[in-house]
């Protein structure tokens, strides 16, 4: 047995349950374990609580078997609820059993009294719960001078009258406290009634110095007390703010009582009326106009003043000032519109005939609202303004947006009404400004739609530009369904690539390739000349010009696909003329190429020479670019070496590499057949190298010409000048069909190139070059390389080191993207 030694208490019996003499305190071999939950235990601290865990039962049972006394020790990790010794912290509390009231079967009442720290030698487990072997930790005398814990002492207590004070602590507490002048006691006592966290009281469980355990306390009191001043303060400030509101209520009130005295009109009911007049004149679907009167309410029973009021008129004068049945009749005059269409476009026949469907759908069935056209084309052909004259055409009300560069998706859908300057999307915002519910919608730039972290304005219009979806459409700001389905959506764009293919699939591409230099002249004449010359100030009888001229300034001063530089050099040309009459000058100007030259400086874009004479691996190859057909060399050399290296040169994309390589395999599989030596990887390093090196070239309708030219360059045999050629070729060499056709076949015949080489496959496209054009130009269609190696190719096979004159480098265009 061991005898331990404290502070002494009043003594009692165990009969009456009254507080033990610590001195007297014979601790047993053993003591029950009681582990704590949420709850560290203190000496000379009373303590009451539950008890429901069946291993807790028992040991309080074999307590009350010997002494009443329990050895109560926290868990380390308050989530166990059956925890072993590895789970119990080592320092706890002997405690005398006072009082126990069994609540039920499983559960008791305990009231406890701490006598004595122990720490715990050893854990055992003995029949049905946890046993502990002890030793009683005695009172030390602290290593801190007695100044500083009276001191420091004084500070508790006054912190502790503070707390009492914000009525955080009861009054009998001070009363307790002044009675208590062992520091040690002092601090379980405060301890005990603060209830710190279980990690904290713990530490100070295990703090033996009674001085460094007041330092804790003071330390959790100067935090207690910190967070009770603050929470005062904004206590005070909210209940100071709420006088001032009540106040302001009731002057209020006593002003609306003054002016109704004085007779005086009350302005804001006034409003409220007009507003609601408003509101019931738009008549809204009923789900709208239910959410807008209940808006409207809560606007009612408000204070102007208020913020929110200010948020909820917007909400409801956006309601109001939306379209919702008002529209405009379509004219549906098939041979109006497409005078209109004609005097507004120059050619677009594709793209007028959709349009003329369109209208002719709707005139035999008025309800049918069409699939979504996409306008694909280069710059400057007139995209958007094909939207606008759709709109004139149909009598309806244009507006046009702009997505080029839109990265949030509330552009869209609009901001929720919680954010500070929430406003309706782009999409509504242009439904006001339309102000009916059939506009023509030009959605501008399509293609250049980006996403970032504020989401992905493309997903966003998968729900606008969807006819089976759009009919309630959903605005984050409105928060109700708005059809969208009556309105005529025209979306432009430079390209598919990079549009979504969910959105892609929701709209019908209608293709609007360059312009040719004759439709170019013909545009010039009809739209572009006159006006520039109303522009400019110039009257036509002072202007003579005459088509070779205007062919002039569009093959050297512009290359492009549409016509926008185009009619800006036309605008440059006829202010300079202006100039001039404006100085005083009287006689007609005739526009010659000469003058062209003279007024707008030396020419920009000057024709490439084309070699004339047939040569060693020179090929005409074509190449599609946005700016429409062009013509671009590209040289392959072959020298000795022993590696076969294939060099290539010139900024060649990927796609344009991998048809050179597909074209050399080719070659060396094929070597006997097309007349090569088939060791002549082995003897030659081939380069090519493509000019203009510093702009980008790509794609895979350079193989037939590549192909061509390898094989000529180390055939030794000539090219005929008189083929251009385009195509892709496989491994194989069979040559697939491509892409630009018109633009490629046009740009040939601009060089006085006639006949083209192109995929059998191509034939269907040559239907979109001009038939004037298209007799004039002999097309070759070929599904195998080898054909093109039989027509284009002069003489037979010789080796290149039986060259006598200066090797000559092979020439091929290709496809060129910019």
């Amino acid at each position: 047995m061991a005898k331990a030694r404290g502070r002494k208490k009043s003594k009692a019996s165990k009969e009456d349950n009254a507080e033990r003499d610590v001195s007297e305190i014979v601790l047993p071999e053993m003591l029950p374990v009681l582990p704590a939950k949420d709850l560290v235990a203190f000496p000379s601290v009373m303590m009451s609580f539950y008890v429901g865990r069946q291993a807790s039962i028992n040991a309080i049972e074999a307590s009350m078997a010997q002494e009443n006394l329990i050895l109560v020790v926290s868990q380390k990790d308050q989530t166990i609820e059956n925890p072993e010794a590895n789970d119990l912290y080592k320092t706890g509390v002997v405690a005398n059993i006072i009082r126990t009231l069994k609540i039920d079967d499983d559960r008791y009442k305990l009231l406890i009294q701490g006598l004595m720290r122990v720490k715990v030698r050893k854990f055992a487990e003995k029949g049905e719960c946890l046993y502990a072997d002890v030793e009683a930790v005695l009172p030390q005398e602290s290593t801190e001078s007695s100044t500083e814990g009276a001191e420091m002492v004084e500070r508790i207590r006054a912190n502790l009258e503070a707390m009492v004070d914000y009525q955080n602590l009861p009054d009998d507490m001070l009363m307790v406290i002044e009675e208590v002048e062992d520091p040690g006691m002092l601090a379980d006592l405060i301890l005990a009634h603060l209830k710190p966290d279980v990690g904290l009281a713990q530490s100070a469980l295990e703090e033996f110095d009674p001085i460094k355990r007041l330092k804790i306390v003071e330390s959790l009191l100067h935090e207690d007390l910190n967070k009770i001043v603050v929470q005062e303060q904004i206590r005070g400030k909210a209940e100071t703010e709420l006088t001032k509101g009540q106040r302001e209520y009731y002057l209020r009130e006593q002003m609306k009582q003054i002016k109704q005295e004085l007779g005086e009109a009350d302005e804001s009911g006034q409003d409220l009326a007009s507003l609601k007049k408003n509101l019931l004149s738009v008549k809204p679907p009923k789900v709208v106009m239910d959410e807008a009167t209940k808006q409207f309410r809560r606007l009612e029973s408000m204070n102007p003043e208020a913020s929110d009021a200010a948020l909820i008129r917007t909400y409801i004068e956006w309601i109001i000032d939306l379209p919702w049945n008002k529209q405009t009749k379509d004219r549906l005059d098939l041979k109006l519109t497409k005078q209109i269409l004609d005097e507004d476009h120059y050619g677009l026949e594709k793209v007028k005939d959709r349009i003329l469907e369109y209208l002719s759908v709707r005139k035999l069935n008025k309800d049918s609202h069409g699939p979504i056209l996409c306008l694909v084309g280069p710059p400057g052909v007139g995209k958007t303004s094909l939207g606008r004259s759709i709109a004139k055409a149909l009598k309806r009300t244009f507006h046009r947006i702009s997505l080029g560069g839109m990265r949030d998706e509330a552009e869209i859908r609009g901001h929720r009404r919680t954010y500070v300057g929430a406003l309706p999307g782009r999409i509504l915002q242009g439904m006001k400004m339309a102000g009916t519910v059939n506009p023509v919608f030009v959605l501008d730039e399509l293609d250049k739609v980006g996403a970032d972290f504020r989401g992905d304005p493309a997903a966003a219009l998968l729900e606008v530009l969807d006819p089976e979806q759009n009919r309630e459409f959903s605005d984050h700001y409105l928060n109700v369904p708005y059809d969208l389905s009556n309105v005529m959506f025209v979306a432009t764009a430079n390209t598919t690539d990079t549009i979504p293919d969910a959105l892609l699939d929701r709209l019908e591409v209608l293709r609007i390739s360059g312009y040719t230099t004759i439709e170019k002249l013909n545009i010039a004449k009809r739209y572009l000349i006159p006006k520039q010359l109303k522009e400019n100030g110039l009257k036509t009888e002072l202007i003579s010009y005459d088509d070779d001229s205007v062919l002039y300034l569009i093959d050297r001063y512009t290359r492009e696909a549409g016509v926008r530089n185009l009619d800006r050099e036309l605008g440059s040309l006829l202010r300079k003329i202006a100039r001039e009459y404006a100085e005083g000058r009287k006689e007609k100007y005739a526009i010659t190429s000469e003058l062209v030259t003279k007024l707008l400086g030396p020419t920009k874009f000057d024709p490439e020479h084309l070699d004339r004479e047939d040569a060693v691996g020179y090929v005409n190859g074509l190449a599609w670019t946005i700016y429409g057909g062009e013509t671009m060399p590209i040289e392959v050399s072959v020298a000795p070496g022993k590696s076969g290296k294939l060099a290539l040169t010139g900024q060649l994309g990927a796609v344009m590499q991998e048809s050179a390589q597909a074209a050399l395999f080719f070659a060396r599989a094929n070597a006997v057949a097309i007349g090569l030596d088939p060791e002549f990887h082995e003897k030659f390093d081939i380069h090519v190298h493509c000019p203009a090196g510093a702009t980008p070239k790509d794609g895979p309708s350079a193989g037939v010409g590549i192909t061509t030219a390898l094989v000529s360059a180390l055939s030794n045999r000539k090219v005929a000048r008189e083929y251009a050629m385009t195509g892709e070729i496989t491994l194989r060499g069979t040559v697939l069909p491509v892409g630009g056709i018109k633009e490629k076949a046009l740009a040939a015949l601009r060089y006085g190139i006639k006949k083209v080489i192109i995929p059998y496959e191509n034939l269907k496209d040559l239907e979109d070059i001009p038939e004037d054009q298209r007799k004039e130009i002999q097309f070759i269609p070929v599904k195998h390389v080898s054909e093109v190696l039989k027509l284009a190719l002069i003489g037979p096979p010789k080796s290149p080191i039986d060259q006598k004159a200066p090797h000559k480098t092979t020439r091929v265009t290709l496809d060129r993207t910019v």
